[in-house]
This record gives structure tokens, sequence and C-alpha cells, in this order.
């Protein structure tokens, strides 16, 4: 599981370097969502290991992340989000590779896929962008990584799975609603800050 874990996480980070992520950070909009994301969510990762907890649950926000710097920006910068939450947690290095894919990279990754086919099927528009993509997309992709990662993990002893289920769900509509009420106000008043997001494409501005 573990081996399996790495290797879709060096395969995804070498495809997003492969894309140049810097290039992202070009005119400087995204640096501030960038550094906000890498004080901010380490310490909200970690919190699971500073209290103690019968069922560790993690916040995740990659989907915000995502819908702010881009896939490329996202992968690498979810990855330092989990090896400084590790630090901070004092954990293995097995921890922070679980941790980077399941609770980083695979909701993004999957947040790209939904994002991509809404666009197909339903079309750009605005409510679609933040409903869709910043509140329900980022509710079923959480809820999916975590739900995977309990299928293909281990059962913790005394650990009620479907108990372990809803938790995560319930989980992951919290992280949806801060992700949809953020992408709501990115959009409103600071757009430059969303890198998946075109006033052309989804206002329709020429």
């Amino acid at each position: 599981m573990l081996t399996i874990t790495a290797i879709l996480l060096a395969l995804a980070l070498a495809t997003a370097l492969w894309l140049r992520p810097w290039q992202f950070l070009r005119g400087g909009a995204l640096v501030s969502p960038l550094l906000g994301s890498l004080v901010v969510l380490p310490w909200l990762w970690a919190l699971p290991w500073m209290h103690t907890m019968p069922l560790q649950m993690h916040w995740s926000f990659a989907c915000l992340v995502l819908l702010m710097l881009g896939w490329p920006l996202a992968v690498p910068t979810l990855c330092t989000i989990a090896l400084m939450a590790g630090l901070l947690g004092s954990q293995p290095w097995e921890i922070v590779v679980m941790l980077a894919f399941w609770r980083g990279v695979l909701p993004a990754t999957l947040a790209l896929g939904l994002g991509a086919a809404i666009r197909r099927v339903i079309g750009p528009h605005l409510f679609v962008y933040v409903l869709g993509r910043g509140f329900l997309g980022a509710a079923a992709c959480l809820f999916a990584a975590s739900a995977l990662l309990q299928w293909s993990g281990p059962t913790q002893p005394g650990l009620n799975k479907e108990l372990s289920l809803v938790a995560h769900w319930l989980t992951a509509w919290g992280d949806a609603f801060v992700t949809g009420m953020l992408t709501a106000i990115f959009v409103a008043f600071k757009p430059e800050w969303l890198a998946t997001w075109s006033d052309t494409l989804y206002l329709h501005k020429t």
C-alpha cells in the first residue's frame, strides 16, 4: 500500500514539475494564496497529531488549493504542506507520503477531472463554478478520496467502518462549505487569486 502510494505520488509530482508550475507565479497574483496555504494548512493538517482523538480526521482544503493555484502548482504545494505538517506532528516519512497523496494530491486530481467534466457537460457558468467546483464538487472529491483510503487500507482495531465513513462524509461537507464560501468570496473580490477562474470564460466578457 505504501509503495503504491509513493509511486503514484512521485508520478503526480514529476508530472506537475514537468508542466513548470513556477510559471503560474509570474505577475505575482498567486503568491498570496500560495503563501497563505503554506502558512495555514500545515497546522490544520497536523491537528490530529497535536491533540488526541479517537478517530483522526484531517482537514484537507486540497480542492481550494487546486482552484487557487491550478493543478501543476497545487501538487508540489500540497506535498510541501504534508511535509511541514509531518514535521509539526513529529511523524515519520511514511505518514507524510500517505498524507500528501490521500489528503492532498488525490482529492485535487479528482477535483481537476470533475471540474473539466462539469464544464464540458454543463458549460462555463458562474454558479456552476462556485457550487459545482467550490462546494458540491469539493465534498464529492474529498469523500471519494477518504473512502478509497479506508477501502484500500487496513481497518483500525475497534473502529466501525460504517461509522468512520459517516465521519468522513461529514468532514468532507465541512471542508466543502469553507471551500465554497471562500471560492465565492474570491470570485467576487479577488478573482486573480483563482488560477482556474476566467472572467472571459465564466462571465462571457470580451
